[in-house]
Order: C-alpha cells, then sequence, then structure tokens
C-alpha cells in the first residue's frame, strides 16, 4: 500500500547563520605612510523564516528535509569591504500550521494567513572591522569583533485544517458519504470502520453562488481525548473549524448518549472547542417514518437538529441552508484568539554511542595574525 501524501506533523532541526568577523586590515598603498585602519565590518548570517502560504495543504515538501540550515555571513576585509550577508531560509507552509519546541513541547508562533512571515531564528550580527573603533588617541586599533553565534532549535509543525464546518462521529455514521455528496470531493467510503484516516477538504455550494468549506474529520471513539483510536492526531484539526456539525445514526441505541459521548471527548482535548455553535444531524433518517422522527425528537439535545440522508437526498438542503445561516448569523471565530496548548514530548531512550553532529565548518583562509584580535562583548 502507498504511503498517504497526506503529512500534517513533522520535526526538524533549524539554525541560522553566525555573523561574519570584522576586518583589522590596514591601508597599504604606495606613497601613503601609515594609511590607517580600514577594516570593513563582517556580513550579517541568514535567518530562519516561516511564511504561510496558500498553495501548499499538508507538511508533505518538509518530510524529507530534516535540517534546515541558513547561510553563514562572510569576514570583512581591506578597503572597507563589508562582508556579503548569509542568506535566509524561506520555509513555506500551509496556512494554519502551528510550531511548538521541540524539547518542551512549549509553544512558539501560529502561521495562520497567506504571505506571514514569522523570523524562527534570527541570524547573527556582523562583527565590527577595527574602522570602527579608530579615535584620537587610538590611530591604529588592532583589533575589530567576532560575529555572533547562530542560533539552533528543534520545532515540531503541526498542520490545523481551517475550514467553516467539520464533521464530528463516530466512525460509520456517513460523515464521508455527506460530504461526497454535498461537494465534489471523493473520500474512501466503505463498510467498516476508520475508513478515512486522514482528513478530507470539500467546497459545499449553497444558493446564489455562495459556498462554504466543510472539513471530514477522522472518526472519534470514546476515550479518544486520552489516545485510544486514531487519538489525538485529528483532534486538532477541530480547533479551526467556525461550526461543528455532530453526526449521530438514527438507528443507535441512544441518541443524546453518543452526542454527550462526543462533547465530552471535545471537552477533555480542549475546553473551548465548546464555545463552538454546535449542530445535530441524524443521518440514515431514510428508515424513519414521521412518527419515529417525532418520538425521537422529545429525547434530543437541546441544540439546533435536523433528520438526514445522504442516499435519498432527504434534508440536505435544508441542512446546506441552516449551515449556511449559522455561519452568517455568528461573530466569526478569531484565529489569532485560539490558544495552543503545549505539547507534551515523550523522550525515548537513545543509545548513548550514537551522537549526531553537524559536519564541521571550514575555516576561512586570512592572512590576519588571530593575536591582533581581542574579543569584545556587544551592547
Amino acid at each position: 500500500m502507498s504511503e498517504s501524501n497526506f503529512v500534517d506533523y513533522v520535526k526538524i532541526y533549524c539554525r541560522s547563520g553566525k555573523g561574519g568577523r570584522g576586518s583589522s586590515h590596514f591601508r597599504r598603498e604606495k606613497y601613503i605612510p601609515r594609511g590607517g585602519p580600514d577594516g570593513g565590518d563582517g556580513g550579517k548570517g541568514g535567518s530562519i523564516i516561516l511564511r504561510g502560504n496558500r498553495n501548499y495543504w499538508t507538511l508533505l515538501h518538509l518530510k524529507y528535509e530534516r535540517h534546515i540550515l541558513a547561510g553563514h555571513g562572510e569576514s570583512g576585509s581591506g578597503k572597507l569591504c563589508y562582508g556579503k550577508d548569509g542568506q535566509d531560509r524561506i520555509i513555506d507552509v500551509p496556512c494554519g500550521t502551528v510550531v511548538f519546541d521541540g524539547e518542551t513541547g512549549g509553544f512558539v508562533c501560529d502561521v495562520s494567513h497567506d504571505g506571514q512571515e514569522v523570523v524562527l531564528l534570527k541570524g547573527g550580527k556582523g562583527g565590527f572591522g577595527n574602522n570602527h573603533f579608530k579615535t584620537p588617541t587610538n590611530q591604529a586599533p588592532r583589533y575589530a569583533q567576532p560575529g555572533e553565534p547562530f542560533e539552533e532549535r528543534r520545532i515540531i509543525l503541526q498542520l490545523k485544517l481551517l475550514a467553516d464546518v467539520g464533521l464530528v462521529g463516530f466512525p460509520n455514521v456517513g460523515k464521508s458519504t455527506l460530504l461526497s455528496v454535498v461537494s465534489a470531493a471523493k473520500p474512501k467510503i466503505a463498510n467498516y470502520p476508520f475508513t478515512t484516516l486522514e482528513p478530507s477538504l470539500g467546497i459545499v455550494s449553497v444558493r446564489d453562488g455562495h459556498s462554504f468549506v466543510m472539513a471530514d474529520i477522522p472518526g472519534i471513539i470514546e476515550g479518544a481525548s486520552e489516545g485510544k483510536g486514531l487519538g489525538l492526531r485529528f483532534l486538532r484539526h477541530i480547533e479551526r473549524n467556525s461550526l461543528l456539525l455532530f453526526m449521530v445514526p438514527a438507528d443507535t441505541g441512544d441518541i443524546r448518549k453518543e452526542y454527550e459521548i462526543l462533547k465530552n471527548e471535545l471537552l477533555k482535548y480542549n475546553p473551548e472547542l465548546l464555545d463552538k455553535k454546535p449542530i445535530l444531524a441524524i443521518t440514515k433518517s431514510d428508515m424513519l417514518d414521521d412518527e419515529l422522527e417525532q418520538a425521537l425528537s422529545e429525547d434530543l439535545p437541546e441544540v439546533p437538529y435536523i433528520f438526514i440522508s445522504s442516499i435519498t437526498q432527504k434534508g440536505i438542503q435544508k441542512l446546506k441552508d441552516m449551515l449556511w445561516k449559522e455561519l452568517n448569523d455568528q461573530v466569526f471565530h478569531d484565529i489569532d484568539s485560539i490558544v495552543h496548548r503545549p505539547m507534551e514530548i515523550k523522550l525515548e531512550d537513545v543509545d548513548d554511542d550514537f551522537d549526531f553532529e553537524l559536519p564541521a565548518e571550514e575555516e576561512e583562509d586570512t592572512d590576519i595574525n588571530e593575536s591582533d584580535f581581542d574579543e569584545f562583548d556587544w551592547d
């Protein structure tokens, strides 16, 4: 079986560039004795920058690029020549990507808009050349500043899909079937649990050319917030949805009980999810008549509900109108107001004999005497 192209979790190592050192060169020209210091400044190290890109839908392009290194700044030289700046590394990520620290699990940043740029690691400043230190009493400084060191960090990138409506329910309740009926999406549909192993997005057309985005989230079971089933892997995608459509089949023993189980799992994962507007859809209702619908309605939770059937198209148009009305009536949640919880980092036992090291960097050839340098602290 081919591996899925949907990648929503990667862990990478990032390193910015160090600043180039300043030059302690002196001007040497014919007929110009004691030309004085003319050492140039070192170049700035490259930075690691995250940029939101709406043309990306997954983190697949980062799956096999685990080490991202920015360029170092070059050293300054004589004749007040500045060193070349190191090249920045821009990492394009899908909108909705959340960054966590790979060691502590702490929240770092959230890239939620197209074109948004976040400087993840800043490159080191270049050192001053000896030309900066000349004074009337010190006309021939034989020292310069070293460049600032680089920064390094292991980060975790998590993708949380951006959608207007999220489908929430147990396995085999008809979520994928509904998405295939109301949109042009073609998720995998089969008569066994956990058919959907990755989220699917679909554009739902309403009336007058309006549309909204619907996300099919893999099935949730009791204990998913504790890691059972597909666990926490896909619950995070629900955080981005404006509206939650709970789906419970009509042939279940207790509709209210299943709804409460789903609601409780979301509460355990993130209590803020309960602030979203819920709608209950009773699926597979083509087997019900009016009397059975009336009887079931008396014991339903106190939330907006509708009886639907994806096979016979019963209640589908009414459902789309209801979702569109709720999306426009409510105040849309602000993406920036979402509070991201720190990740739980599990440390695995590693063989002490194995020690990963980056390749050693070659020292630049220079004719400057190192004994002429003194280190200076940055202001």
